[in-house]
């Protein structure tokens, strides 16, 4: 039975940073690992609720308390079995996810804090990779049927990997020329060192996973051969269609990118794929446009290459630093000041303006931008100029990181007769199937640019309903179905 004091005990911690000064001389992550005495006193702090929201508010539906408990004990081995049951790789989550477990645990109501979850979960699995508890899992027998998974980021390679224990044969496409997708080129190393990836990676291999990289679905190998290879595809490809600004006077001048094309070529140098990269923070001023992950690891890569300053600015006003529970009541996903580690590397954040124009002859010079107040009506966002406001910001480069329009446009949508939605995505049934017969989608490419833990809810579900397609016996865990799904977090990966 769990301690029902531990949370009056003990108050929420987290390890200590690695010194600013030392992290940024490398690419390593910020924080260390955790001391076990630390990592049983943040688990000690669930009460295990009569009624528990933090696994209501988890995508996967993680049975939270169950390992917190098991920690707590020191059951480790245990614990890991409860948290794989439901997640096939909290090694990304518990370092990438925002949480909204945390923002719904019951201790959060009121004054407490609530339980350091991701702190615990991320440690669980830490001892579990040291102490060679993750083992392959190949499966008893084969089914003799075979599918095709296109994309290796964290949808994709959670379906190949529940498809490939359910004993089918699942090959990844991947065009890149390693493996996974925004886990691989789009994170930077100080939040993910890749070595998580390689080692899930070769355990998968060991399960029958085949993978081929530099393969580009649609131009390198047609979607009609892979039908025929493959008596079921799975469209795991993401949302990569990032949103520009392509109406603001000057966007065409030199030094203005959009931060993924940052990020990549960042990861690409420090993964040792390249020499140098062709957008370097070195020695300029750098401006951040928008106020989410993507642009706080752009903040943190440009403090890495050298940058003189960084400016990061936000459309939006500076949010409250704590919950305000007539707008956002517990346990909804609160609007507050989030600070990641990268903010305290230095750098400056502006809140409420908007950008009028890039300045410049042939190279970005400068950023105008203006005050502004913004509000919603019927849905939508109003933005409004404060007159007398403008001013000019010194600029050498230019990031944009204002979200993503949904996944490309490209041959392999054509070739398999689908088309993008509204809001860029692709539909699907509640069996997760696409309009073309036995062709699937989960991920971004489903809802939109969303969270880690979206994409491998909805990469297991999709991998039960294929299963299910393809004659499987029994049933594949699915958590998540497309007619329940709710909202996206905002602001996550």
């Amino acid at each position: 039975m769990p301690d029902p004091y531990g949370f009056l005990k003990h108050e929420r911690r987290l390890p200590t940073r690695r010194p600013v000064p030392v992290r940024l001389r490398d690419w390593r992550e910020v924080y260390p690992a955790a001391e076990p005495e630390l990592v049983r006193e943040q688990a000690t702090r669930c009460m295990d609720c009569g009624i528990p929201f933090c696994h209501e508010g988890c995508p996967l539906g993680n049975r939270i308390p169950d390992w917190n408990d098991l920690v707590r004990t020191g059951a480790w081995g245990p614990a890991i079995e409860a948290l794989h049951a439901t997640n096939n790789f909290p090694e990304f989550t518990g370092r990438l996810c925002p949480a909204p477990c945390e923002a719904s645990c019951v201790l959060g109501i009121g004054a407490t804090e609530p339980v350091s979850i991701k702190l615990v979960e991320v440690e669980i699995i830490n001892r579990a990779f040291d102490e060679g508890r993750v083992r392959p899992q190949p499966p008893a027998a084969a089914s003799g049927r075979s599918v095709g998974v296109v994309g290796s980021g964290p949808a994709g390679l959670a379906a190949a990997q529940q498809l490939a224990r359910a004993g089918h044969a699942v090959t990844v496409y991947e065009r890149d020329d390693a493996l996974g997708g925004l886990l691989r080129y789009g994170i930077p190393d100080f939040k993910l060192e890749k070595r998580h990836i390689d080692r899930r990676l070769e355990q998968m291999r060991a399960e029958g996973v085949r993978f081929r990289t530099g393969v580009d679905v649609g131009r390198d190998v047609s979607a009609a051969q892979l039908r025929a290879e493959h008596d079921a595809l799975l469209l795991a490809t993401g949302a990569l269609a990032g949103r520009d600004m392509t109406g603001t006077p000057g966007r065409g001048l030199s030094g203005v990118h959009l931060a993924m094309s940052h990020l990549v070529a960042a990861n690409r140098v420090v993964s040792g794929r390249a020499d140098r990269t062709p957008i370097d923070a070195a020695g300029k001023h750098v401006v951040i446009i928008g106020g989410g992950d993507t642009a706080a690891d752009c903040l943190g890569v440009a403090h890495r290459q050298g940058a003189a300053s960084v400016t990061q600015l936000d459309i939006y006003p500076l949010p409250p630093r704590e919950r305000d529970e007539n707008r956002d009541p517990w346990p909804t996903w609160p609007w507050i000041l989030r600070e990641y580690p990268a903010h305290e590397e230095g750098g400056e954040r502006v809140f409420a303006v908007a950008v009028r124009e890039f300045v410049g002859t042939e190279r970005v010079e400068a950023v105008r931008i203006v005050e502004v107040s913004v509000e919603k009506r019927d849905g939508d966002r109003i933005v409004t100029p404060v007159p007398g406001t403008e001013r000019e910001l010194p600029a050498d480069l230019v990031l944009l990181a204002i979200g993503f329009d949904g996944t490309e446009e490209g041959p392999v949508l054509d070739q398999l007769g689908l088309v993008r939605n509204p809001r860029g995505t692709l539909d699907c049934g509640p069996d997760w199937q696409t309009a073309a017969e036995g062709v699937f989608v989960a991920g971004d490419a489903h809802r939109g640019a969303s969270l880690i833990v979206w994409a491998i809810a909805e990469g297991r579900a999709a991998a039960a309903a294929i299963h299910s397609y393809l004659g499987g016996l029994g049933q594949l865990p699915a958590p998540v179905t497309p007619a329940t799904r709710p909202l996206a977090v905002p602001g996550g990966r």
